[in-house]
């Protein structure tokens, strides 16, 4: 046991080894596998933690250490991401938060934007202190993700490929989409761009509308003829809007999509 532990009273020195063997968030079974105890005995315990202030809920069975320094105060989290796990899941970090994550914009957004297969009641909500912009997806939809750890707590993130494919499925949680543009941009001079793992993400989300957005972007992009020519193999039927929340007068007949205006008639990437 930890030295300094040993010198706490008892019920914080428990709380030291299990915040020692939970990591970031605890939950029930953590105090059942650190303290020997029963669940309702560690539910008690957590209740009690919390009346005396060394701890917070931050979601159903779902609790975090408050530190002397910011107890009483809603921002008391040095990185909100490791909530996500315990708020959310099944769940990962995507579209713009994703987005920024891997370098694809270098635009700071204020809100963390969490893909739950939860039911989704309020779009956004503020917990503790920050603020989460929230999207229902079915979740045999959850695919194309990788762990990264923030402190102690695994956290799902949409990969830099599946980023791409969910802010063209929905442009509106990749910041609209001139700045879904700028992300294709970045991602199709990146190194580790791959062709093949975007058609294979777009056909298992099966949005049509994303083969129709990205070969129309793709075709514009110099150089970027090949990933073209791979989306018009998938055209669906019917037409797709370039982006939901703009009108679309123009039609793009080979793409079967609707886009505005100067979309129509600019050239996308200058060089």
């Amino acid at each position: 046991m930890d030295e300094h532990a040993t010198r706490l009273p008892h019920g914080r020195a428990q709380l030291v080894r299990v915040l020692s063997a939970a990591g970031d968030v605890i939950h029930v079974d953590d105090v059942v596998s650190t303290l020997q105890l029963d669940r309702t005995g560690a539910a008690q315990r957590l209740s009690r933690w919390v009346e005396q202030g060394w701890l917070r809920r931050v979601g159903r069975g779902a609790y975090i250490a408050a530190s002397l320094d910011t107890m009483g105060s809603d921002r008391f989290l040095d990185d909100p991401w490791v909530l996500v796990p315990a708020l959310f899941d099944p769940a990962y970090i995507g579209g713009r938060t994703a987005a920024e994550h891997w370098d694809l914009t270098e635009q700071i957004f204020k809100d963390i934007f969490v893909m739950t297969s939860q039911s989704v009641r309020q779009k956004r909500q503020e917990r503790h202190g920050t603020l989460f912009s929230l999207k229902h997806i079915d979740e045999r939809k959850i695919f194309g993700t990788k762990n990264i750890w923030r402190h102690h707590t695994r956290v799902p993130v949409s990969d830099v490929h599946r980023t791409i494919i969910d802010i063209l499925d929905d442009p509106a949680i990749g910041g609209g989409i001139q700045h879904v543009t700028d992300c294709l941009a970045v991602y199709l001079r990146r190194d580790d761009r791959d062709d093949k793992k975007l058609i294979d993400y777009a056909v298992r989300l099966g949005n049509g509308a994303v083969f129709k957005r990205l070969g129309f972007l793709a075709e514009r992009s110099p150089g970027n003829s090949e990933l073209a020519r791979l989306c018009e193999q998938h055209l669906s039927g019917g037409h797709a809007k370039l982006d939901p929340a703009q009108d679309g007068p123009r039609v793009v007949t080979k793409w079967r999509l609707r886009v505005p205006e100067r979309w129509a008639r600019e050239e996308l990437y200058d060089r």
